[in-house]
């Protein structure tokens, strides 16, 4: 081989191995999420480590992660969370945030529903209500179904934010909506509770009533549902079990107070606290108590996640509790310095939950232990959404945060 043609192929070999890892660097740099548009928290240094995500295939797209509102996210995290950005909204953040398609859908007591990109936090759109809005958006088939304390259901494009139709109810609210499908399976219909004592069953895509239930008092927490039936809490201090299909009771359980959270519907069991410091498991079918959990000293107004085998619920004794499912005996409590109204998301071995101490905590699922906290100062009553590798959080200071993994293998 003559030297001229030796030194062609190397020009050609350098050629394209300087073309391979430009593709490689922009390839990766789409990947990494982008920090323009976005603040870092007062005196709060921007982390070093890049945040990897861990999963790209999944989605929270309601309050819980899903129907059953059992507080399980498919993604798993690395043992530290990296601050990504936060939004500002014009006041407390209490709702909790909805992730699909790469978006953040959360409310603001504003008034406002915020589409925020969950890449680098910037604003999408914003949907202006007439009052807060504490509730969580519901994201179903390209459109947001969300509550406000103005006394409306909204269906809002998910794309836009252009409204589809409201639905108006006889009294604020505040618990998230959820979503089924009618008997046939043709038609989506979105559950929502009201402060008028009812639970509203509405077409997903005319907002017209299908039926209402109606209660004895105020239903604050969303409706789960599982096995074609609705379970709820109310203050009524009833654990009200019904049917999908046309709304009629199937049965009611005594829950001994009055119940303000949202309850966990797994394979016909309810899992829900009330405001007489106890955390109860009911059989929807036979419509009796299995167990009551009474070993708290406060409400609780949090939300449980339910795994295979352990309940995992916030307090307000500022104790985040782990029951075993099967007979509700406790396995551990881990000691926040405030109340946690937080509903816990768990996330493969790991709990993720805010407190009004100020703090997002992340904790070992097999025996409480912290593993990772981050302090931001106000209470964190918003409950954690955690997809794609990212947990979103709002915070009574007015800002949606966001955290990524650090570590662990990037999504392919």
């Amino acid at each position: 081989m003559q030297t001229s043609e030796r030194t062609a192929i190397w020009v050609a070999f350098i050629g394209v191995l300087a073309l391979a890892l430009i593709v490689f660097f922009v390839v990766r740099a789409g990947r990494l999420p982008s920090r323009s548009g976005t603040e870092s928290p007062s005196g709060i240094p921007r982390e070093s480590a890049q945040p990897t995500v861990l999963d790209d295939r999944t989605t929270w797209p309601m309050f819980g992660g899903g129907p059953g509102l059992l507080g399980r996210a498919s993604t798993t995290l690395g043992d530290s969370l990296a601050f990504l950005w936060r939004f500002k909204t014009n006041a407390e953040v209490k709702s909790s945030a909805a992730i699909y398609e790469g978006r953040v859908f959360i409310g603001s007591s504003d008034g406002h529903v915020y589409a925020i990109n969950l890449q680098d936090g910037t604003k999408l759109w914003s949907y202006a209500t007439e009052d807060a809005v504490e509730a969580a958006p519901c994201v179903v088939e390209g459109r947001v179904y969300v509550g406000s304390s103005d006394n409306c259901l909204y269906a809002l494009d998910a794309a836009t934010g252009d409204l589809e139709w409201k639905y108006e109810t006889e009294g604020e609210i505040l618990g998230a909506a959820n979503w089924t499908r009618s008997p046939d399976g043709q038609v989506l219909w979105v559950l929502v509770g009201s402060y008028d004592n009812r639970v509203h069953c509405v077409n997903g895509a005319t907002g017209k009533a299908v039926w209402t239930y109606e209660t004895q008092n105020y239903v604050n927490g969303s409706p789960a549902l599982g096995d074609g039936k609705c379970a709820f809490g109310g203050c009524d201090a009833f654990i009200h079990v019904i049917s999908v299909a046309d709304g009629t009771k199937l049965t009611e359980i005594d829950g001994g107070s009055y119940i303000a959270a949202s309850g966990a519907f797994a394979e016909g069991q309810v899992y829900i606290g009330n405001y007489d410091n106890v955390f109860i498991r009911a059989d929807a079918t036979k419509g009796e108590i299995v167990w009551r959990y009474t070993e708290s000293d406060a409400p609780f107004f949090s939300s449980p996640a339910v795994t295979d085998d352990l309940v995992i619920v916030g307090g307000r004794d500022a104790l985040v509790h782990a029951l075993r499912r099967d007979n509700g005996d406790r396995v551990w409590t881990f000691k926040t310095l405030g109340e946690v109204d937080s509903s816990p998301a768990v996330c493969g071995d790991k709990v993720i939950v805010g407190s009004s101490d100020g703090r997002l905590y992340m904790l070992r699922l097999a025996d409480g232990t912290e593993v990772w906290s981050y302090e931001i100062g106000q209470p964190i009553i918003s409950s954690p959404a955690v997809a794609q590798g990212t947990v979103v959080v709002g915070c009574d200071d007015g800002y949606v945060y966001a955290f990524g993994s650090v570590g662990g293998t990037p999504a392919q």
